[in-house]
């Protein structure tokens, strides 16, 4: 067999012998692991990858000791290329911020002579000023000085005690009653002025006092300023190694609250997302808010804001729910409506968002949107509760959760009587009111409600309501008879036009309640 007829068989590949197959195993885990502990991207920063793979070629060389002397010599080579490059990139970078320099400095010139024209004018209309004040100052020192010299002419001579007192005449002075009431005008300006005197001036030994005070506070500050600087040290520490964790229970922690502020917020937040590991920013906002019974005062209302925003964004509403029932925070209304919107995207925990906006709302004071959420949540019962405890709730407001929320279960409870007392709501309002706003389906289903009941139903409503004028429930008569509604219309008109004082309904009785001819 010829050597061409050798070269066309296919050459099988070099068997890899075992210590050289673990070796290569072990170089690939080198570069992996060295890879993530660095936290490198896959287009990673070039130097960290360039002492990784340095030292894998290091290992090779050791490890092939038949080319060792010829792989060293292409390391070096490589080493010393590299180093060319650094060098060149550090001028090239060097050069280019001299070449902006210089490029700047003819326009800096331009800027600079501009600068001097605008300053010499200016030093010149302060010049021309200062000269008019200065003629200004000569002429009232003149002015004085001539007055002076005349008071000096004609006031030689001392004060006369038998001068009259200033601002009482002669015969005013002559009066014993008169110069009473005067003596005690006197002491009252002389009380006015004591009691000035004890408000507006402080003794000296209390300037004393309070200067020592003032040292005292001053110390206090620089130590309190000193220890800031520690601790912000140590915190940067922490931040710089990665040990997000303990640099989140670090600023929790602090004395003073010193670092549990929007400032240590921004620094975990400038971190960002970190590949296998949990949110440094959530880290930071657990034990915060973990740590908020330790503290005389809850966490305020913009870290606690933000702590939720931070929570719902990672999908921790276990965490939210946590935060919200159990540790010590400062709610807002901003807290309420996030977390209200989150329900709205997470329809599978909308009733949990909604139990917990609503503690948000009723610990803020703002009691419509709580009820609004128990409404959502189907809690019928603990509304009208809430809406019995309030005193300010008006029928406009009533009106307006029906709005938000019609619910044909909830418009019964509010238009019935509970516990003796009037409904909440009157019914034909109500009813006006849905049909005015294109509510129909809504309006429709009470209709059908009442109107199973039969009349006495209908005129027990009727007497049980009274803010509902003749003239509305006419109207109601009239919307229940264009929806087919015929019976219950007639019943309507039927029960007006039976009270003994009323036989016949016109525009003119828009101010008559139907009470007053029921009770006649």
């Amino acid at each position: 067999m010829s050597v061409h007829q050798i070269r066309k068989h296919a050459v099988l590949p070099p068997i890899i012998c075992r210590s050289d197959k673990e070796f290569l195993e072990s170089v690939q885990r080198y570069i992996i692991t060295e890879t993530e502990r660095l936290g490198c991207s896959e287009e990673g920063p070039a130097d960290e990858y360039y002492i990784i793979y340095r030292n894998v070629f290091d290992k090779v060389i050791e490890h092939i000791t038949a080319y060792k002397s010829i792989l060293t010599s292409i390391k070096k080579e490589y080493d010393a290329f590299i180093e060319t490059i650094k060098k060149d990139r550090r001028t090239t970078f060097c050069l280019h911020g001299k070449l902006k320099g210089l490029a700047a400095e003819p326009t800096a010139l331009v800027y600079y002579r501009k600068r001097t024209i605008q300053l010499e004018a200016k030093m010149r209309i302060i010049e021309s000023n200062s000269s008019k004040i200065q003629s200004q100052i000569d002429h009232i020192k003149q002015c004085r000085a001539e007055y002076d010299t005349k008071e000096v002419k004609y006031c030689t001579f001392s004060k006369d005690p038998s001068k009259p007192i200033p601002g009482m005449t002669l015969q005013e002075s002559m009066n014993l009653d008169a110069l009473t009431k005067y003596m005690k005008h006197l002491e009252d300006k002389y009380a006015e002025i004591k009691q000035a005197m004890l408000i507006k001036y402080v003794p000296a030994q209390r300037k004393a006092d309070l200067d020592e005070e003032m040292i005292v506070l001053l110390k206090r500050r620089d130590v309190a300023e000193n220890l800031n600087k520690k601790l912000q040290f140590w915190f940067n520490e922490l931040i710089s190694l990665g040990e997000y964790e303990k640099a989140a229970c670090y600023a929790a922690n602090s004395p003073r609250r010193i670092l549990r502020n929007i400032g240590t917020m921004n620094t975990f937040k400038a971190v960002g997302k970190i590949r296998g590991k949990p949110l440094p920013l959530l880290l930071f906002f657990e034990a915060l808010f973990i740590t908020s019974h330790a503290f005389p005062c809850p966490v305020d209302a913009a870290l606690t804001l933000e702590g939720i925003k931070c929570g719902l964004s990672e999908k921790r509403l276990d965490l939210v729910t946590n935060w919200v029932t159990q540790e010590r925070l400062t709610f807002s209304e901003e807290a309420g409506d996030v977390i209200c919107d989150y329900g709205e995207q997470d329809t599978y925990n909308k009733a949990k968002c909604l139990a917990l906006a609503q503690i948000v709302y009723s610990e803020c004071g703002l009691h419509k949107k709580a009820i609004l959420c128990l409404c959502k949540q189907g809690q019928t019962h603990r509304v009208m509760e809430y809406i019995q405890q309030l005193k300010d709730f008006t029928t406009d407001d009533l009106l307006q959760l029906l709005m938000s929320c019609p619910q044909v279960e909830l418009i019964q409870c509010l238009t019935k009587e509970l516990n003796e007392k009037q409904p909440s709501l009157s019914f034909g309002l109500a009813i006006l009111h849905l049909f005015s706003a294109d509510m129909k389906k809504v309006g429709i289903k009470l209709l059908q409600e009442i109107n199973k009941g039969g009349i006495d139903a209908v005129e027990s409503l009727m007497i049980n309501d009274s803010f509902c004028s003749i003239e509305k429930w006419q109207e109601v008569a009239n919307i229940c008879s264009q929806n087919g509604f015929d019976k219950l219309s007639n019943d309507i008109t039927s029960i007006l036009r039976s009270q003994a004082a009323v036989t016949e309904i016109s525009e003119e009785d828009d101010a008559v309640n139907l009470m007053e001819h029921v009770f006649w």
